[in-house]
């Protein structure tokens, strides 16, 4: 059999309707346009002339790939394309000098993508849950409001503590979560993010617009004293008010939370919890070192 490997572009949307993949909706036709161009790309398993399998990459920060967008034809099922075609993209990914790490995130019922993403040699990294919730209102008890903090250099002092000096994962998008570093982190993007200090000045949040088909406040808190910091609640429906005011839309709330996080959440939470998502990923250093032990 003929096979062959693309990159593909914006005449090729027919190729990938034409594909019998079992997905009713499928995003990716609805959003071909964005993920196939700019910061991002798109590509193309043929078996004898016919589109058998999909996937592509999307930079962010400059230096970060994240991999994803694994379709294949049920047709064409069960001869390891999914793993050949992401196993080609990501070889050329990591050509691109600016590139530092390269990752792939699923949600853990997804058993066939964590299997090509196994293959792919990739690291689990982190397990987050996407907890989204319309309001915080059942967790509020009344307390104030944190400050808001406004200056660059303290809002860059709270990243250095939480996550360069530590290492790390941060929720860059919703979505999106990567190992951190002085990249993710410009002066511009700290601009857009709000963070707010609680009284004892020992604890923050941090809040984000987003925007994934619709409006989220995308909520940044590591600790896992989730009921215990008095105005935290508070402080997330406010940042969600303003934000709702501000897109004319009622946003939601996104927040990444760990295991340990969900365990402190009260019976009467009203998040949204659906299977977690696992991070996978590999940095340039240490794929050099294994290929020069091979």
């Amino acid at each position: 059999m003929e096979k062959s490997i693309r990159q593909l572009d914006l005449d090729d949307l027919h190729l990938l309707e034409a594909m019998e993949t079992g997905i009713d909706d499928d995003y990716i036709l609805r959003v071909y346009s964005r993920i196939s161009s700019g910061s991002s790309r798109m590509y193309g398993l043929f078996q004898n002339g016919q589109l058998a399998s999909v996937g592509g990459y999307t930079i962010f920060a400059k230096q970060y790939v994240m991999l994803g967008r694994m379709r294949s034809d049920l047709r064409f099922r069960g001869n390891n394309l999914s793993t050949q075609l992401m196993a080609h993209i990501m070889n050329l990914a990591f050509k691109l000098p600016a590139i530092q790490w390269i990752g792939a995130n699923t949600q853990q019922e997804n058993s066939s993508a964590r299997r090509v993403i196994d293959k792919l040699g990739l690291a689990e990294v982190s397990k987050l849950y996407s907890a989204i919730s319309p309001d915080a209102s059942t967790l509020e008890t009344g307390a104030a409001a944190w400050e808001h903090v406004n200056e660059i250099p303290q809002k860059k002092a709270w990243i250095n503590r939480l996550y360069i000096d530590t290492g790390a994962v941060f929720p860059y998008e919703c979505y999106y979560t990567f190992p951190a570093s002085e990249e993710l982190f410009v002066d511009a993007k700290l601009a857009q993010w709000s963070f707010f200090e609680n009284k004892q000045k020992d604890r923050v949040l941090i809040t984000k617009k987003d925007y994934k088909r619709q409006y989220y406040l995308h909520i940044v808190y590591p600790w896992d004293d989730l009921m215990e910091q008095l105005g935290l609640w508070e402080t997330i429906s406010m940042a969600q008010r303003q934000l709702s005011e501000k897109v004319k839309a009622n946003a939601l709330l996104w927040m990444d939370l760990s295991p340990e996080q969900v365990s402190k959440l009260p019976f009467h939470h009203n998040f949204d919890l659906p299977s977690p998502w696992l991070l996978y990923g590999t940095d340039r250093l240490r794929e050099q070192f294994d290929s020069t032990s091979i």
